[in-house]
């Protein structure tokens, strides 16, 4: 544990050296309503679960709305596990494409560092006006907006219904109805008694790959009244990460994985998908696989209540014109494309996700009352009292990176207040090496 926590803080040391200097909020695109003919746009988008109907959507711009405006759209793809440091590199060596895709809470950190540019000038009022108030709400910081969303996101737990008839266990299926801590401690303690192994899934082998442990549980010190930081000054994260709500419910969490209601060597999906581990704490990305596979026997629930009520993140990928790109109409056209009903519509079937546009999300089947992910569109509605968006603060990056080698060494074992205590030392070494993080004047 100690090596890998030496590990975690000098990576961390080196997104503080590469992120001072930052700062250049000043920095919007140009847009004055005319596209130059000929016009290539390159946008960089990471491999995940919707990228194949987001190629498709950039295949039919090329095809369409494209040649209409005199634009062509080429796309690299990048492994999601490294996107963010592939923008990162690229900013360093004055490289960056017209478009990039950023996970939502990158946003402030890109934005401060100048490796995007405000849109506020370049989007329409139609399509700023359509799209969901919580990618508004993701994709603004310093007063600016600097990107925007083709969708929305949700946690929640996934379960085989069958598997919680046979223990007897209710089916909250609203944030109102959520289990309480104890109640589903039981549940999981009832499905090992009934012969399930490991009955929560939590997908381990996700931890590596940039945000996930951050966005999955940090949703469980929200509900017990902690953070990742202080929210009033963004300033610190002592009394947040390390508070006695944070020690308690991460000594919780820590339980499961020492009493065996988690299988930490899981490796793939099969756990869940063969029904071994009848639950799954993820997101509406493995929709489409659970649903192939369970059936009707499959049902989503809001994640439980740690003490202030159920919460979930809220915010994903969406699309920003970076900092080279060569015209700023053109690379809008190509956002607003993405963005456009059709586009959202396509790549939500596929992803599960919360469609990103007004719009959409009245047209989605999936969505609507009574849909099998009704719930993500109710936990958006309920926010920010239950979906919370992460951190708007340009150190969102070294707290999601922190937090991930913090919360790795208390499912190993390690002493839980250490391990914040820790956490907070580095969070806040970032913090106080960029002073501050300023916003501009």
């Amino acid at each position: 544990m100690r090596t890998k926590y030496l590990i975690a803080l000098l990576a961390v040391l080196a997104l503080i050296a590469g992120s001072c200097g930052g700062g250049s909020l000043e920095a919007a695109a140009e847009c004055d309503g005319e596209i130059p003919a000929g016009s290539t746009v390159t946008v960089w988008m990471h491999e995940g679960s919707e990228y194949d109907a987001l190629s498709e959507a950039m295949n039919a711009f090329n095809t369409t709305r494209g040649p209409e405006l005199g634009v062509t759209v080429e796309v690299v793809s990048i492994p999601e596990g490294g996107y963010t440091d592939a923008i990162k590199a690229a900013a360093a060596a004055d490289d960056l494409p017209d478009v990039i895709e950023f996970d939502g809470p990158t946003m402030a950190n890109f934005a401060w560092a100048g490796s995007i540019l405000a849109m506020e000038d370049c989007i329409s009022d139609d399509v700023k006006d359509n799209l969901l108030p919580s990618l508004i709400e993701q994709g603004t910081y310093a007063g600016n907006l600097w990107g925007i969303g083709t969708f929305d996101s949700g946690l929640g737990l996934w379960a085989w219904r069958s598997a919680l008839d046979e223990v007897g266990a209710t089916i909250p299926t609203s944030p109102d109805e959520a289990w309480t801590a104890e109640e589903f401690e039981q549940v999981l303690r009832d499905l090992k008694a009934a012969g399930y192994e490991f009955p929560l899934d939590i997908k381990p082998w996700y931890g590596s790959q940039g945000e996930w442990f951050a966005y999955a549980f940090a949703p469980m010190l929200w509900s017990a009244g902690a953070s990742l930081i202080d929210r009033d000054s963004y300033e610190t994260a002592d009394g947040a990460l390390n508070s006695e709500e944070a020690v308690e419910v991460m000594t919780l969490f820590q339980s499961w994985v020492n009493d065996g209601l988690i299988d930490m060597q899981a490796a793939d999906d099969s756990n869940f998908l063969e029904k071994r581990s009848p639950i799954s704490w993820v997101g509406h990305w493995m929709y489409s696989s659970y649903s192939e596979a369970a059936g009707s026997d499959l049902v989503l629930l809001p994640l439980p209540d740690f003490g202030e009520g159920t919460r979930t993140g809220m915010g994903s990928w969406a699309w920003a014109i970076a900092n080279g790109a060569s015209d700023g109409d053109a690379a809008m056209a190509v956002i607003e494309h993405m963005v456009s009903d059709d586009v959202v519509l396509a790549v939500t079937a596929a992803n599960g996700a919360v469609p990103g546009t007004k719009t959409a999300v009245e047209k989605s089947p999936n969505h609507a009352e009574g849909g099998p992910l009704e719930l993500y569109i109710t936990q958006l509605e309920g926010a920010p009292d239950v979906a919370m968006p992460r951190a708007l603060t340009p150190a969102y990056p070294t707290m999601t990176q922190t937090f991930t080698a913090t919360l790795d060494d208390i499912m190993q074992g390690k002493d839980v207040k250490t391990a914040l205590d820790e956490a907070v030392a580095i969070i806040d070494a970032d913090i106080e090496a960029n002073e501050g993080y300023p916003e501009p004047e």
